[in-house]
């Protein structure tokens, strides 16, 4: 069978399943929406918000590029923005980067052309900015999961400066910013900083660790042996 094929007969076991579990859940979703999350995350097939996070259909409204940039240019991110904060009104904006990123790397190594190459500027800005600890990690590995730590870090920020979320901000609205990273060796979401309206964007310190090496998990403490 051909594999777009697949995905159709899979279509249709999802829907007959979900109809059998709650039959007017079809009915219920086509009533609108009304998320609490808008999930700014990278575009890489292997990172699957909804299904890592197990939320249902509606409750979770999805943005998705290539290396989880925000940029003031991008036309289609600040119309999710917008819609997502003042139509939606969700509370909770994550970004969501993720070890392992293809972005990241080609940002880091170049190689790229085109459109790719055009679009990773913003990237290649955060390692610049941050290079005085990037270029002092003592592997590629550690290097790489560095620049998702601090690229993360300073998309939170431009999503913190955006004119939506400062008008929402005055306004007093429920608004609260949120930095992962997520492993895709152990499959978990680690929590990298929070911004809200009381926030200080100027003095936004630099990220914690969290993306470890395989070398350092081992050698990590196992709580189990406590």
């Amino acid at each position: 069978m051909k594999n777009y094929k697949q995905l159709l007969l899979a279509n249709r076991a999802w829907a007959i399943e979900l109809v059998e579990e709650k039959p007017d859940f079809f009915e219920r979703q086509s009533h609108g929406q009304k998320p609490e999350f808008l999930w700014i995350g990278c575009s890489d097939s292997r990172v699957s918000p909804e299904q890592m996070t197990m939320t249902p259909p509606g409750g979770m409204f999805l943005h998705r590029n290539i290396a989880n940039l925000v940029n003031d240019d991008d036309l289609n991110l600040m119309s999710v923005l917008q819609y997502a904060v003042t139509v939606l009104g969700v509370k909770h904006l994550i970004v969501c980067g993720h070890y392992g990123c293809g972005g990241i790397k080609a940002a880091l190594d170049g190689g790229t052309t085109g459109p790719v190459d055009t679009w990773l500027q913003t990237a290649r800005d955060v390692a610049s900015d941050h290079w005085e600890e990037l270029g002092n990690q003592p592997t590629p590995e550690t290097k790489v999961n560095r620049f998702v730590e601090f690229n993360v870090r300073d998309q939170l920020v431009n999503l913190a400066r955006t004119v939506t979320v400062q008008d929402a901000f005055a306004k007093k609205q429920d608004l609260w910013l949120h930095g992962w990273v997520y492993d895709i060796r152990d499959g978990r979401i680690k929590p990298l900083m929070e911004i809200d309206r009381d926030t200080a964007l100027e003095a936004v310190p630099h990220p914690q660790r969290v993306l470890l090496t395989n070398a350092e998990i081992k050698a990590a403490p196992n709580p189990a042996d406590d």
